[in-house]
């Protein structure tokens, strides 16, 4: 008999779905507002920078220390160290990593064993799963679960609300971890301190850790705050806490993240780091580092980016989610991040039938049908639940709204031509 060639942590995670999605935008014409990136260019700040990195010091094309550029480790040590409440260590408290994707998967590798359980809220950024599952691990889900808006009014993302009793009840005595991610892709909430209260008293009450995917956090809307888990009393030390400079300055191509914890914690991330990509590339490090070095000189004025990005992209939301409203889409108002969802319950009870698997849930024939038809590409929300959650979340579709102003007009050509065909 024949030997399986690949590895058995490979096995049910093969199928991705964003590279269907990513295929059908290509083959048609359409206005991409499916995938989480810009398509403005980052602040001229941080171009200068990076050109700056690769036209500069000969020095910076060569190796640097492993687990960070010591400039940028020591930038984000002294700026996310005051945010945090804590001391932080340039080398014991700090790792660089190839974006937040690799400091995501470094954790995974790093802490779950065969037969950890890990809890994932959904709906959640569809790499927790096949990380744990590649790891060993079990997932377990719990769901976000909407509440009603008040009559004539828009649900927000804030109406998603933790079950308090439902999240107790997946602690087990081998539950090794909890990932968090607010604000939440797709969603767009953004945990209050009392929600995060409640996660961060059971996490520690099970000596559970706490991977907190924190990739938007300078993106949050209307007055709210974006907390920190790792800063509530107690939570540092079993807290990992993952960033973006993609996410931060408008540069996802750059690919840096970086991750922050404990010495006790982080040296196991260490291990896996430096038996794996063992270095990111210096070029882009230097500019991320000069970029934080700026942002910190600004930190909390008007010319400060981070306060800059979210009030630019506030009236994008409100402009998409007035645009969607006119075909009959009903958004959620996100309190944060790139995105919002749309509810498209109506179109499910008025075209049930779309083409499509049997099997397959409604927002992925619908999104399809908005590509081939409309024109216009959204992500379905059902990729973002567990097997057993899709058909209950299958009346969803996520939009990006950081996007350039032109790209949002092509947006409303397309949404105007629909609302015409809707005319009797």
């Amino acid at each position: 008999m024949a030997k399986q060639l690949q590895a058995r942590r490979l096995n049910g995670i093969d199928h991705n779905p964003w590279v269907e999605f990513i295929r059908l935008a290509k083959e048609y014409d359409v206005v991409n507002l499916g995938q989480g990136f810009p398509d403005f260019s980052p602040p001229d700040f941080a171009v200068q920078a990076f050109q700056q990195a690769t036209s500069g010091d000969f020095m910076l094309n060569q190796y640097t220390m492993a687990f960070g550029y010591p400039p940028l480790t020591k930038i984000l040590a002294s700026f996310f160290g005051k945010l945090l409440g804590q001391e932080l260590d340039p080398l014991k408290n700090v790792l660089v990593t190839v974006g937040a994707y690799g400091a995501l998967f470094t954790a995974f590798q790093a802490l779950v064993d065969e037969g950890d359980e890990v809890i994932i809220i959904e709906p959640a950024f569809d790499c927790y799963e096949p990380m744990t599952l590649m790891a060993g691990g079990r997932p377990v889900f719990v769901s976000l679960k909407p509440s009603p808006a008040a009559k004539g009014q828009l649900e927000s993302s804030n109406d998603w609300q933790l079950e308090p009793t439902e999240l107790a009840s997946k602690f087990t005595p081998r539950t090794k971890a909890l990932v968090l991610n607010t604000p939440n892709n797709p969603l767009g909430k953004v945990f209050s301190k009392k929600e995060l209260e409640l996660v961060a008293d059971l996490c520690q009450q099970h000596d559970v850790l706490c991977i907190s995917d924190e990739v938007y956090q300078w993106l949050v809307y209307d007055g709210h705050q974006h907390v920190s888990i790792a800063s509530l009393p107690g939570m540092w030390e079993q807290t990992l806490t993952i960033g973006s400079a993609g996410k931060s300055f408008s540069a996802t191509g750059w690919k840096v993240g970086w991750v922050m914890g404990p010495d006790r914690i982080l040296k196991h991330l260490r291990t896996v780091h430096q038996n794996s990509i063992f270095h990111c590339p210096t070029q882009a490090q230097a500019a991320v580092a000069q970029c934080f070095e700026r942002e910190q000189q600004h930190f909390g004025q008007p010319s400060s980016y981070f306060l800059q990005l979210p009030q630019t992209m506030k009236p994008n939301r409100d402009h998409m989610i007035r645009s969607l409203q006119s075909v009959g889409l009903k958004p959620l108002i996100p309190q944060g991040s790139y995105f919002l969802i749309a509810d498209i319950s109506d179109f499910k009870s008025k075209m049930p039938d779309l083409p499509g698997a049997e099997d397959e849930p409604y927002d992925r024939r619908f999104a399809k049908w908005m590509i081939k038809n409309k024109g216009l590409v959204a992500i379905p929300v059902s990729i973002f639940f567990s097997q057993p959650h899709q058909k209950d979340f299958d009346h969803y579709i996520r939009f990006c709204f950081v996007k350039d102003e032109a790209t949002l007009q092509a947006m409303d050509e397309r949404i105007q031509k629909w609302k015409k065909e809707l005319q009797p």
